[in-house]
């Protein structure tokens, strides 16, 4: 695998420290990558997402969803319930676990639920009307007269 060092764009730039920090976050090579609980992530609009989440086994109150910094956090905790029981075989996995999205600038959660053993969590962009691009006009104006100055003729 190759390694890239990032320092000529750290010297050579100013105010890209998110851009800097993104690459530096997925250039990192982890050796395990978390794959419990499975979930999907869908595009349900220009400006909306759903990631789904299977949570089979967890009620509402053993999960959390928290947006933290820039970073949407959802968490899983089996209640004390749970550990009284006898299995005689355990297939389908409750174990803590805990997963981390990034959010861009201007995405928001909007909804969360859980239906059918899968927790679902909208989001949608907004970007504020300050930064979305407008059109200026320009006017028209007829020159002042004091503005205007007159050719003399030379000859």
């Amino acid at each position: 695998m190759r390694t890239f060092d990032l320092a000529p764009l750290h010297r050579a730039s100013v105010g890209f420290d998110q851009i800097a920090d993104l690459m530096d976050r997925l250039l990192t090579t982890e050796t395990s990558a978390p794959s419990y609980p499975p979930y999907n992530i869908e595009k349900t609009g220009d400006d909306a997402w759903r990631i789904s989440i299977a949570v089979a086994g967890f009620a509402e109150t053993d999960l959390s969803v928290e947006v933290r910094e820039s970073a949407l956090i959802v968490t899983g905790r089996k209640g004390e319930a749970d550990k009284e029981r006898t299995y005689l075989h355990r297939g389908i996995a409750t174990r803590a676990f805990e997963r981390r999205y990034h959010l861009a600038d201007h995405v928001r959660v909007t909804a969360a639920s859980h239906t059918d053993g899968m927790l679902h969590i909208d989001l949608v962009r907004e970007v504020p009307e300050a930064l979305k691009p407008r059109r200026i006009e320009i006017a028209r104006t007829a020159p002042k007269a004091a503005d205007v100055i007159e050719a003399e003729k030379v000859n």
